[in-house]
């Protein structure tokens, strides 16, 4: 994966397009945040239902930040923990942005933002707020290599990108709605990130 078809792929995805890349769990498919047509397409390749939300991923935490000035103090802090990383975050969303990715609850947004190393470091590049779902059927196996994606979605997409053999685990999935007010989280999905690493770093800082 090098610079230039980074560059593509954002350029693509910034013209309504769908794209196939690696993040630091497993494959996803990703689509400019703010376009309809795109998250419809989107969803139509998985067969996902539309009421389901999905998550927005920045590809670096800078923008993710500010994009999210509304973050409660105790709130930004666990953001600022956890992320980058193999977590996905339900956050208060009080000024309802990226309604798309919501589905029927504006008021909560899922925050991905993966870290990038290695063989990921060029997508740290890309600029553009991404919904982003794994690349596969909706209920289906995760994509551990490029080659293990679904043919239907891989010839469904315009662009790919090629990260190699990775970790094989979707993201853990942490709801933070309620931290700010009493520290409280919850685990929605046990994934790549483990429970206690997260406890650990969330109990931390909810006093």
């Amino acid at each position: 994966m090098t610079p230039e078809e980074v560059a593509e792929f954002e350029r693509r995805l910034a013209d309504g397009g769908v794209g196939l890349f690696p993040a630091d769990t497993v494959y996803g498919l990703a689509v400019h945040a703010e376009s309809s047509q795109a998250v419809e397409r989107l969803y139509e390749l998985k067969g996902r239902r539309a009421d389901r939300p999905a998550a927005v991923m920045f590809c670096r935490l800078e923008p993710a930040l500010a994009a999210l000035p509304e973050l409660a103090p105790r709130t930004l802090g666990a953001v600022e923990r956890l992320l980058p990383g193999a977590v996905t975050l339900l956050l208060p969303n009080p000024d309802r942005i990226f309604p798309l990715a919501c589905g029927p609850a504006p008021e909560v947004l899922g925050l991905r933002v993966p870290e990038l190393a290695g063989a990921l470091a060029p997508l740290s590049a890309v600029s553009l707020p991404l919904l982003q779902s794994s690349a596969n059927p909706s209920g289906g196996p995760d994509a551990r290599r490029l080659a293990d994606v679904d043919a239907g979605i891989r010839a469904g997409v315009d662009v790919a990108l090629d990260g190699g053999e990775l970790l094989g685990t979707p993201s853990t999935v942490v709801d933070l709605t309620r931290y700010e007010e009493d520290g409280e989280f919850a685990l929605e999905r046990e994934g790549a990130l483990p429970r206690d690493r997260i406890e650990a770093v969330l109990y931390r800082g909810s006093g």
